[in-house]
């Protein structure tokens, strides 16, 4: 009898615990929306004016301002926000894994990551460009790069355009970082960085860097920057288009442009409509 008593007090005791842990998993699940729970956020932080980790821990840049907008839409507050870093190579992978909720990381849409991953968006329109040394007048054209050391960065779409259809004969370099390639070009080991013009502003107008290179203004491409999520989740796409056309309509986005692409004096196309995709 006595142990009757005491086997069903344990069953009580074990069905509260279960019960507490329940709720305490429910709390700590890091990406569910709203109610100041975390979420996870893929981003860029070598890129000056897109993506920069800065020396003290913080996050600037356009596509940082992107992600704080959003995420503000689906009910989280800044303080909420984990940045994570997506290398080009990574951010199909980092996606399907949930890794991240959504990436926001210079990610150009097309078809070939459209196999893998779902984009909302676009939210800004750049071309394809490249980066020289400001003293270098040698390459007049995207033919000239055929006989040039071409740096960009592994699995970007920058460097695949180069070598189908661009430069075929241009000697490639992939490095795993944009900031690695201006280091080369900086150090004559490479004679021109190509990725998108967005990107090689925000790099020319840092402080450090401030005349030593010029981009050459060639519009390669159209690359639509979207918003990268998983296969399928229609329900945060929504949401996420939703929150961008709100940015554009309420001057949000114009701000962000100016703060971060505007001491390159950078030429930035219009907003692009949340949806339509230029080729």
């Amino acid at each position: 009898m006595q142990l009757r008593k005491v086997t069903a007090a344990s069953a009580a005791v074990l069905a509260l615990a279960l019960t507490a842990t329940a709720c305490g998993s429910s709390d700590d699940k890091g990406d569910s929306a709203g109610g100041g729970k975390k979420i996870t956020i893929g981003i860029k932080i070598d890129q000056p004016g897109i993506g920069l980790k800065t020396p003290d821990g913080k996050f600037t840049g356009f596509d940082v301002d992107v992600a704080t907008y959003i995420a503000k839409e689906l009910g989280y507050d800044a303080k909420d926000i984990n940045f994570k870093e997506t290398k080009s190579a990574d951010r199909e992978t980092a996606i399907e894994r949930g890794d991240v909720k959504f990436i926001a990381a210079s990610y150009s849409i097309n078809d070939e990551r459209l196999q893998k991953v779902d984009f909302a968006g676009p939210y800004l329109l750049a071309h394809q460009d490249i980066l020289v040394r400001a003293d270098d007048d040698s390459i007049k054209s995207p033919a000239d790069l055929n006989s040039k050391k071409l740096c960009s960065v592994t699995g970007s779409t920058s460097a695949k355009n180069v070598k189908e259809k661009l430069a075929p004969k241009a000697q490639l370099q992939e490095y795993g970082g944009y900031s690695e390639c201006l280091t080369g070009l900086e150090n004559k080991a490479v004679d021109a960085l190509t990725t998108d013009d967005s990107i090689l502003a925000g790099f020319a107008s840092q402080k450090d860097f401030q005349g030593k290179f010029k981009l050459a203004g060639f519009k390669m491409s159209n690359e639509n920057y979207g918003i990268g999520l998983k296969k399928g989740d229609a329900d945060l796409k929504k949401k996420i288009n939703d929150a961008l056309t709100k940015m554009v309509s309420d001057g949000s986005w114009d701000k962000a442009v100016a703060a971060n692409f505007g001491p390159a004096n950078y030429k930035n196309e219009q907003a692009p409509k949340i949806g339509n995709i230029v080729k």
